[in-house]
C-alpha cells in the first residue's frame, strides 16, 4: 500500500486545523465526560441520601446536609437535585403527620411537652422544613438562578403549600407557624424578577379564588414599602374585578376551604383596605399616574364605598398637568357609570382651561377627554356658553397648531347645542363711542364658576379676529364660523396631531399655481425712516413705531 500524498505547507501558514480541532473536541468531550460521571455520582449520592432519610430516622442528620446543597453557591445541577430530594421527603413527612403535634404532645395548659423525645425531634423537623422553605425563597431572588429554576422554585413552594393544607386543615392558610405570608414577602420583594411575579399572579392568584383571597389578605397586613409598592400595584393590576358580581367561588387551589374564601364581600373588603392603604402613602407622580390609568379597572370596582376614592381623586387634580386629566377621567367615570355626587367636577375642570394647556404636550389627551366630558345634550346653556367663549380667548394666544383644533371642536359644541349660536349672532349696537372706544366684554375671565362667568351675555368676536390670522390654514379654518353649518360635525382625530411640523410640511408640499409676488429692489432701510424723501418708507415702518 502506497503512503498518500501529503501537502507541503507553504511558509507563513498555520499547522492543519483538522489536528488542533481533533485536540481541541478530545478535550472538551473529556471535559464532558467527567462532568457527567461527577453528575451521575452527585445524583447517586442525594438519591442515596434521600432514601436512607426516609427509611430511617437515625439519618435525619443528612437533611442539614441536603439542605446546604439547596443554597445559591452551588451549581445549579446540584442544587436542583438536592431541591427536588428534600421536597419528596417532607412531603412524605406531612403526609405521615411527622410535622405535625399530636394532642397527646400537649399538656392540658396548652403547654408543649419538651421533655418528650419524639416532641423534640417534631420541633427539629419542623425548623428544618422552614429552613428548607427560606432557602427556596432564596432561589427566587437570587440574580445567579436562572429563570427556569425560579420558575420549577415557585411550582415546589406552591405545592408544598397545597399539600400542607390538605393535610393540616383549613386554618392552615392563616396559622402562625405556616405562613403565606413569607412567599408574599418574597414575591413583591424588589431582587424578585417580574416574570416570576407575573407567572405567580396568572398561574394562582388569578385561576383560584382561595389564592387571591389570601394573597389579599397577606399584602393587606404586610408593611407597604416604597421599594414595594410598585410591585404590589402591578399585582393588583393584574388581577380580575368581576370577583363582586360573582355570586359562587368554585375555583379553589385546597381541598380544605376556610369559609371566608367563599364569600365575596370578604375579597372586596381585603382588597378595598388594601387600595385605601397604598393610596394613603407618599407615592410619587409616576406611581400616582399608574393607579389612575387603572382607577376605572382594576381600583374602583373593590369598592363598596366610592366617596373613599374622593380624597385620592381631589389631591390628584391638584398635582396640575397630565395628573389632573387622568382624575377627572376617573371622576368622571364614577359620576357616569357609579352615580357618584360631585357637584364640583365641572368647575374644576373649567379651572383647567389655560393658556399653557394649548401648548402643553398632553393637549390632544386634554381634548379627547373634553368631548366625552361635555357630551351630553343635557347641560346648562351658560355652562357650555362659558367653555366656548374661554377656549375662544384662550385661541388669541394660541399657536396654529392648537387653534386648528379648537375651531372644529367649537363648531361641534355649536351644532350639538344649538342654544349657544347665539354668541355668534349677536352683534353690538355700534355708534360713534363703540367705534372709537371699543366695547367692555361682559365675560369675566377671572371668574372660576362657570355659571357665573356670564359668557351668555357674550359673543364669540374671537373667532372673527382669527379670520384675519397670519396662517392662512387657521385663517380658513376661522372662516367655518361664519359660514352656514352644514356640517353635521367634524373629526376631532384629524386635527389632535397637527403640529408646527406637520403644518409646514403641507404648506411646502403645496404646488403653486401662483408664483408669489416678490420685490425686486432690495429696500436700503428696512426698520428706520428712509433718509431720502424722494423714496418711500417700508411698509413695516409705516405700520409700526419703533422707539
Amino acid at each position: 500500500m502506497t503512503n498518500p500524498i501529503k501537502r507541503k505547507r507553504q511558509d507563513g501558514e498555520p499547522a492543519s486545523k483538522v489536528g488542533l480541532n481533533s485536540k481541541t473536541r478530545t478535550a472538551r468531550d473529556r471535559k464532558i465526560m467527567l462532568e457527567d460521571a461527577e453528575y451521575a455520582t452527585m445524583e447517586e449520592n442525594i438519591l442515596l441520601l434521600e432514601s436512607q432519610i426516609l427509611k430511617s430516622q437515625m439519618d435525619y442528620n443528612s437533611i442539614p446536609t441536603l439542605r446546604d446543597f439547596c443554597g445559591s453557591e452551588h451549581p445549579s445541577r446540584r442544587r436542583m437535585l438536592a431541591v427536588g430530594a428534600l421536597f419528596r421527603i417532607f412531603c412524605r413527612f406531612i403526609s405521615l403527620g411527622k410535622l405535625s403535634l399530636s394532642p397527646a404532645h400537649v399538656e392540658v395548659q396548652g403547654n408543649v411537652d419538651l421533655s418528650d423525645s419524639e416532641t423534640v425531634v417534631i420541633y427539629w423537623l419542623r425548623r428544618a422544613f422552614d429552613d428548607y422553605k427560606e432557602k427556596l425563597r432564596n432561589i427566587l431572588l437570587a440574580s445567579s438562578c436562572s429563570v427556569d429554576e425560579q420558575r420549577s422554585t415557585l411550582v415546589l413552594l406552591m405545592r408544598l403549600q397545597q399539600h400542607q393544607s390538605d393535610f393540616l386543615g383549613e386554618h392552615f392558610w392563616e396559622s402562625d407557624n405556616y405562613s403565606f405570608e413569607s412567599l408574599i414577602v418574597t414575591i413583591v420583594d424588589p431582587e424578585c424578577q417580574e416574570s416570576i411575579r407575573q407567572e405567580f399572579v396568572e398561574k394562582y392568584v388569578r385561576p383560584y379564588d382561595d389564592v387571591r383571597f389570601w394573597t389579599l389578605c397577606c399584602l393587606r397586613k404586610e408593611h407597604l414599602r416604597l421599594d414595594t409598592l410598585d410591585n404590589i400595584i402591578s399585582i393588583l393590576a393584574l388581577l380580575e374585578t368581576d370577583t363582586g358580581e360573582r355570586k359562587n367561588m368554585n375555583h379553589f387551589f385546597q381541598k380544605i376551604r376556610h369559609q371566608d374564601v367563599k364569600n365575596t364581600a370578604k375579597h372586596q373588603k381585603h382588597a378595598q383596605q388594601l387600595w385605601l392603604n397604598i393610596l394613603q402613602c407618599p407615592l410619587s407622580r409616576t406611581q400616582r399616574k399608574n393607579i389612575l390609568s387603572i382607577m376605572t379597572t382594576h381600583v374602583a370596582p373593590w369598592f363598596t364605598r366610592l366617596e373613599l376614592l374622593m380624597d385620592f381623586l381631589t389631591d390628584s387634580f391638584d398635582a396640575g398637568g397630565s395628573t389632573s386629566l387622568a382624575a377627572l377621567a376617573g371622576l368622571f367615570h364614577l359620576i357616569q357609570k357609579k352615580n357618584l355626587d360631585y357637584s364640583q367636577f365641572y368647575p374644576k375642570l373649567y379651572s383647567l382651561l389655560r393658556s399653557d394647556i394649548l401648548h402643553s404636550s398632553h393637549r390632544s389627551r386634554f381634548f379627547r377627554l373634553l368631548d366625552v366630558f361635555l357630551a351630553s345634550t343635557h347641560l346648562p346653556a351658560a355652562l357650555v356658553a362659558s367653555f366656548i367663549k374661554r377656549l375662544a380667548r384662550l385661541m388669541l394666544s394660541a399657536p396654529p397648531s392648537a387653534i386648528v383644533v379648537v375651531v372644529p371642536f367649537t363648531y361641534n359644541f355649536l351644532t350639538k347645542h344649538p342654544i349657544c349660536t347665539f354668541m355668534i349672532h349677536r352683534k353690538p349696537e355700534y355708534s360713534e363711542w363703540v367705534e372709537g372706544a371699543g366695547m367692555a366684554d361682559p365675560f369675566n375671565m377671572a371668574e372660576p364658576d362657570p355659571m357665573k362667568s356670564k359668557a351668555v351675555d357674550s359673543s364669540l368676536w374671537e373667532l372673527e379676529t382669527l379670520q384675519s390670522h397670519y396662517h392662512p390654514n387657521v385663517a380658513t379654518m376661522a372662516k367655518i364660523i361664519s359660514e352656514q353649518f352644514t356640517k353635521q360635525a367634524y373629526n376631532l382625530e384629524d386635527f389632535l396631531d397637527h403640529s408646527y411640523k406637520s403644518l409646514l410640511s403641507a404648506e411646502l408640499s403645496k404646488d403653486l399655481k401662483k408664483p408669489p409676488v416678490i420685490e425686486h429692489e432690495i429696500p436700503k432701510k428696512i426698520m428706520l425712516e428712509n433718509p431720502d424723501p424722494a423714496q418711500e418708507d417700508s411698509q413695516l415702518v409705516r405700520q409700526w413705531s419703533f422707539r
